[in-house]
């Protein structure tokens, strides 16, 4: 599928959308705060595409043709297995360059819709480190309200905590 917003266009991601994610993918800022390692080779950008990426319901958010970030939904049971039947957990993130501007926003409120509208999605689940604050903002914003505590563990098998939100139909 693909969605038009104001701004946007969310479209499924192609291979040759490889060197762009490799370009945005591999700054130091975006990755570890979301829990996955910076890219480091066109080669691991494409293989993210291929793997990660090629999920139903995940999206590359696209602005003037161009590949700036991710929005998807992991629908149970490829969500986090704490959520239930009937949920889907939102993943979001996108390119330095574009922060403050409200494009994860608009972006994750069609795939929001989507999701209860189309999907029979009754509850979302979100979550973020304690401390990126940035994306707790985009969670409040969406409407998404506190659900829990929880404790994970990263790519280098590091622990940290997190808040879960929850936003329901």
């Amino acid at each position: 599928m693909i969605f038009k917003t104001k701004r946007l266009i969310l479209r499924p991601w192609e291979e040759g959308d490889a060197e762009c994610l490799y370009h945005f993918a591999k700054n130091p800022k975006i990755g570890p705060i979301a829990g996955w390692p910076p890219h480091k080779s066109v080669e691991d950008s494409l293989y993210i595409i291929k793997t990660v990426f090629a999920k139903k319901e995940t999206y590359a958010i696209t602005l003037d043709e161009i590949p700036i970030g991710c929005v998807g939904l992991l629908i149970h049971p490829d969500g986090n297995h704490y959520w239930g039947e009937g949920s889907a957990e939102l993943g979001y993130w996108i390119a330095e360059k574009y922060w403050g501007r409200g494009l994860v926003v608009e972006a994750s409120k069609t795939i929001i819709k989507h999701a209860f509208d189309d999907l029979d999605i009754k509850q979302i689940y979100a979550s973020y480190r304690l401390e990126n604050s940035q994306s707790k903002r985009v969670l409040e914003k969406l409407g998404f309200k506190y659900y829990t505590e929880l404790e994970n563990t990263n790519y280098l098998g590091e622990r940290f905590r997190e808040i879960a939100m929850i936003k329901e139909k």
